[in-house]
């Protein structure tokens, strides 16, 4: 069986946690804690630590299982296979809400005039090879496109930066604490989506005990390299556009990519960030086909490339059903905030507790 190693799985989760979370967390944030928002999307991110080590350490006790797997083993058959169920519904449905914003993406920045279906295709397809190359391959291409990632956005804010005007952040904590946890509750599910991917993966992670603290090392570095370069996207944002332009543009990274000049001969590059950006979108995306594809293996014993192309197809059902903007960007909201943050925050420290408990029992029980 394919493994992949510790940078791979740095880089490749970096790559996942990234994903679109860089378009819309400004918006979401400042929406909840207006100028205070990029106070607490650090915070916020480090959540998925634990959750991070709770799935590294079932991985300790259950080496090459992944968590569908380990369900059926700690909470019984039937249990274990509702539980897969449900995980390969919640990855098929966001996975093609996401290929849906995609296009949304396109159509609002740089291509309006083209069909949105175009942007559909190209993307499945090139997510598709990614799923037959395998994890492999895919944790290689994730080495290339993750740097260049973040390059881009660290580009995108410094040449933002003749734009800012330093009054929009005052005063700071202005209204107190209480709204800055309203706001860390709508960032947390960015990382139980993290956290969803990498309970899939875990059978190909190493499970030595030297990879293992090593896993746990780059489980803090995708967590805080990611948290820092959103919070100063988010920082970067309400300097430029203010708190309330900041939560009425949801895509504002694109806007502030469309503002840049580069010595008054060089505007609007916006279209080059958006080419990185869609690794981001395609990287993400891939990543909850393979995440639906092994729990088909795992629940069902389904695989192949038929049922590939079948996740495949209802990914583009599911975007071209979601077709308007709007209604797209609340169908993810609503999925993020009341499916996978409850289904990941309470899936995982249970399993973790059952293994636990049942570790502590058979040691007394010697």
């Amino acid at each position: 069986m394919e493994k992949i190693s510790p940078h791979q799985f740095m880089t490749l989760g970096g790559a996942v946690l990234m994903g679109t979370t860089f378009l819309p967390v400004a918006s979401i944030v400042s929406g909840a804690c207006g100028r205070d928002g990029w106070l607490i999307v650090l915070p916020a991110f480090t959540l998925g630590i634990p959750y991070g080590l709770m799935v590294l350490s079932l991985l300790s006790q259950f080496p090459s299982k992944n968590l569908l797997q380990v369900s059926e083993m700690l909470l019984g058959k039937w249990i274990g296979k509702i539980m897969g169920v449900l995980y390969i519904s919640i990855t098929v449905f966001f996975g093609g809400l996401l290929l849906g914003q995609v296009g949304d993406i396109y159509e609002r920045s740089i291509m309006p005039l083209t069909p949105i279906g175009i942007f559909y295709l190209g993307a499945i397809i090139l997510i598709f090879y990614l799923s037959q190359a395998g994890i492999e391959v895919f944790a290689r291409f994730s080495e290339i496109i993750f740097p260049l990632i973040i390059f881009a956005l660290l580009l995108n804010l410094v040449l933002s930066i003749p734009r800012i005007e330093p009054e929009e952040l005052m005063p700071i904590l202005s209204n107190g604490l209480s709204p800055l946890l309203g706001g860390g509750i709508k960032v947390v599910p960015f990382v139980m989506e993290y956290i969803l991917f990498i309970a899939g993966i875990m059978t190909f992670l190493p499970a030595e005990i030297k990879d293992i603290r090593q896993l746990k090392v780059e489980v803090w570095r995708t967590v805080f390299l990611v948290g820092i370069a959103d919070m100063l996207v988010t920082f970067m944002q309400l300097l430029v556009f203010g708190p309330n332009e900041t939560t009425r543009i949801v895509y504002g990274l694109l806007v502030l990519g469309k503002m840049v000049e580069i010595s008054r001969t060089v505007a609007g590059v916006e279209s080059l960030f958006m080419e990185v950006w869609l690794g981001a979108l395609v990287i993400k995306i891939s990543a909850f086909l393979f995440t639906a594809s092994w729990g088909l293996e795992a629940v069902f014993g389904l695989k192949g490339i038929k049922w590939n192309l079948a996740i495949c197809a209802v990914f583009m059902g599911i975007a071209f059903y979601f077709l308007r903007g709007p209604l797209l960007i609340k169908e993810i909201g609503l999925v993020d905030n009341y499916i996978i943050l409850p289904f990941t925050a309470v899936w995982i420290p249970l399993l973790w507790g059952i293994a636990r408990w049942r570790k502590r029992e058979g040691v007394r029980g010697k």
